[in-house]
């Protein structure tokens, strides 16, 4: 069989996507969502040395339509910490990358108040989530509050929908830029969630490790951390493809994939 048939009949593998938080020195991190700023700047340049580009998810997805993602690798950020615009922005644009941040639009300003442990950590309020915007990087809701979706679909549909329709209008009001992606508080979903942030009106959405409901509103990704060195770094690529199952359907689109088959 000819390589080039052989090549399109082998399963693709999932698209690389990382996952970060805050980019700070903070020797409290009890949740493991902190990586200092030289830690960071490694990892970017690991990145670049092996010849790979960090982009956003929309710019991700819209060359994995195209069929030229290869060498590239999303960068996520959840919470929208302030620290996203004041330290990993620079490094990334050093670089000539660009990332999505994931923010709060009902927290603006605020802290990590979800995370009992603490330690608590500014937040991107409106003028920080424009200037990030400016610097090239995507922003995408994280719902309103940081509520788990799965537990409000169970005891508040309404809620459901104002935290994924209602937060993307208010960061649109903020950017005057349609707001195409989402990510999964907590990393939960179920097929109901996912149904949602669809008919809220985004194109995306990132999760952890959605399993069978992986989709271009499910998108699996790679958690990276303090602990993550250049040797880590490579045995996780390497390992990506055995641990997620990539999507079926990577269209970007209004049109994505048929959601009977999460019901």
């Amino acid at each position: 069989m000819p390589a080039a048939v052989l090549r399109r009949l082998l399963p693709k593998p999932p698209l690389w996507v990382a996952m970060y938080h805050s980019i700070a020195d903070s020797p409290d991190d009890p949740y493991q969502v902190t990586v200092s700023p030289v830690r960071f700047a490694r990892q970017l340049h690991w990145l670049g040395d092996r010849g790979l580009r960090g982009v956003s998810v929309r710019e991700l997805l819209a060359a994995a339509a195209e069929g030229r993602a290869r060498g590239l690798v999303g960068l996520t950020f959840d919470d929208g910490y302030a620290d996203f615009l004041d330290t990993a922005v620079p490094l990334l644009r050093r670089h000539g990358f660009t990332a999505t941040v994931y923010v709060l639009p009902g927290r603006l300003g605020g802290d990590n108040a979800w995370d009992e442990l603490g330690p608590r950590k500014p937040l991107l309020d409106e003028d920080g989530i424009r200037r990030a915007a400016a610097a090239g990087m995507e922003i995408g809701s994280h719902g309103l509050r940081h509520v788990d979706l799965v537990a409000l679909a169970d005891a508040d549909p309404e809620g459901l929908a104002a935290e994924t329709r209602h937060s993307r209008e208010l960061i649109e009001d903020i950017t005057g830029d349609p707001v195409d992606g989402f990510c999964y508080p907590y990393g939960t979903v179920d097929a109901r969630v996912v149904r949602a942030v669809r008919e809220a009106g985004y194109r995306h959405a990132c999760a952890i490790d959605p399993g069978p409901l992986s989709s271009v509103f499910a998108l699996p990704r790679v958690h990276v951390g303090e602990a993550d060195t250049s040797r880590r770094l490579t045995a996780k690529r390497l390992l990506h493809p055995l641990r997620r199952t990539g999507p079926a359907d990577l269209v970007p689109a209004r049109s994505g994939p048929d959601l009977a088959v999460l019901s």
